[in-house]
């Protein structure tokens, strides 16, 4: 199979990364030309356009920031697409968003297989993310080498709009375990602890989450790097809201941490990282959660 990728921003680079890396044959595509250079190099061929790009291949890999993206880019794609074809979207989107583009690419004789990804680009970066699947077993059975490829964890969730479900669940626990692990800190820091020494305690505690052993050690650098914008922590947080009413799930701890990241929006960006969401107490406060020995980025 020769396989077309679109979106090489900060997570999807590096998935296409590793199905070049696997041995596919590929051909990408990004609005910056600047992203995929490093895939050029690596051996991928460059299209000029994502039509472009679904001429050239048998199947389409998309990984892009909103619906709206995916949607304006599956036109794109459709338009050259052959049918038979399968569209892979390791896009997070709302269920509703999956099952009306997987509705318009069925119409063109394309089958969609969603398949978001968690887990962090540093994973990502390492071929080692975890990789959530929703669609048709067979269509699964006839990608699983590729998904395989960007991840080594895989987990078939159901039909089409299961992925988007858990992948949602997932950045909605994510976003809570960041807010209440920068409380955490800013107790330790202010009654005196050692912050490197507490981190470690944490990490080796019952309290320790996954965002703790990964983005807090971001906190204590001060780099807040964690390559995921509060643009996109708002966005996951409006699907968890409303998946929350649709299935009459009170979500009382989710809607406090989505009006943190409203907060932290508002006072450094939509652009900024989402770590930062932390740096509204910091500033709150005028105590800083600073510690030698943490890196500025996951490796």
């Amino acid at each position: 199979m020769k396989i077309g990728y679109i979106g090489l921003g900060n997570l999807g680079g590096h998935l296409a990364a590793s199905l070049i890396r696997a041995g596919h044959q590929m051909v990408v595509y990004d609005r910056d030309p600047g992203l995929a250079e490093r895939h050029r190099v690596m051996g991928a061929g460059v299209a000029g356009s994502p039509g472009e790009l679904a001429s050239q291949v048998d199947h389409v890999f998309t990984c892009l920031p909103s619906p709206a993206v995916s949607e304006a880019v599956l036109a794109q794609v459709l338009a050259t697409a052959r049918p038979g074809m399968t569209w892979v979207e390791n896009s997070t989107l709302g269920r509703e968003d999956v099952l009306r583009l997987a509705g318009l690419a069925h119409a063109a004789g394309l089958r969609m297989l969603e398949a978001p990804v968690t887990g962090g680009v540093h994973l990502a970066a390492r071929g080692e993310i975890t990789v959530l699947v929703g669609g048709d077993a067979d269509l699964l059975e006839q990608h699983r080498a590729a998904l395989m490829a960007i991840g080594n964890r895989l987990f078939h969730m159901g039909p089409l709009g299961s992925a988007a479900v858990i992948k949602v669940i997932t950045n909605m626990l994510a976003f809570i375990h960041l807010v209440a692990d920068g409380e955490a800190l800013m107790l330790a820091r202010r009654g005196g602890l050692d912050l490197k020494t507490a981190w470690e305690a944490i990490a080796a505690s019952s309290g320790s989450s996954f965002v703790h052993e990964t983005e807090g050690q971001l906190i204590l650098n001060g780099s807040y790097d964690i390559a995921f914008t509060m643009d996109l922590a708002l966005k996951d947080l409006g699907f968890a809201m409303g998946f929350g009413q649709e299935f009459g799930v009170p979500l009382d701890l989710a809607g406090q941490t989505m009006q943190t990241f409203v907060k932290g929006r508002a006072a450094y960006g939509g652009s900024a990282q989402s770590t930062q969401v932390v740096k509204l107490l910091e500033d709150a406060l005028g105590t800083d959660l600073r510690a030698e020995g943490f890196p500025a980025r996951l490796e």
